[in-house]
């Protein structure tokens, strides 16, 4: 399978260790299935860091996870937002699984989940808020062992 990753540079050799914040699922390097999506997060990656380019990174992954622990949100959100909220609070749960796989949220997820954690919505409130791309999706890479073991380097381009 295909994936991508949207940044300012080329990343020939991906690991996790350049991960600088808490992200959905904490702490990972993070592609998606979607290039359009990659191309998204360059450019506002470019913007972000005031740089003149936008990669696209583009890697083989191989489909063959048995060896790794996985864990997939399919449609359930309720188990989602809990799982982003401990993420971005800083939790280590994350860090059992090699692999983790679900649908991005638009950009109103900092805004629902932030008014989630504080208390201010409640669960209903929060997921009713949200709306999910549904053809969308991020794949975070969670340890270097599943980076090195699952992810091969295609090509680029610059966006």
């Amino acid at each position: 399978m295909i994936v991508y990753h949207g940044s300012t540079e080329v990343v020939e050799k991906p690991d996790v260790e350049h991960s600088y914040r808490l992200l959905d699922f904490g702490r990972g390097f993070y592609v998606t299935t979607v290039r359009e999506q990659a191309e998204r997060w360059a450019r506002r990656k470019a913007d972000i860091f005031g740089k003149s380019k936008a990669i696209v990174n583009i890697y083989r992954m191989n489909d063959d996870t048995a060896e790794f622990q996985v864990k997939t949100f399919e449609e359930d959100l309720i188990e989602w937002i809990d799982f982003v909220c401990r993420c971005r609070d800083g939790e280590k749960d994350y860090q059992k699984y090699d692999l983790i796989c679900g649908k991005v949220a638009n950009d109103k997820v900092f805004r629902v989940v932030d008014m989630y954690h504080t208390g201010i919505w409640d669960k209903e409130r929060a997921l009713e808020e949200i709306k999910v791309y549904p053809s969308y999706d991020q794949i975070a890479f969670i340890n270097q062992r599943a980076v090195d073991g699952l992810l091969q380097f295609e090509s680029f381009e610059e966006v």
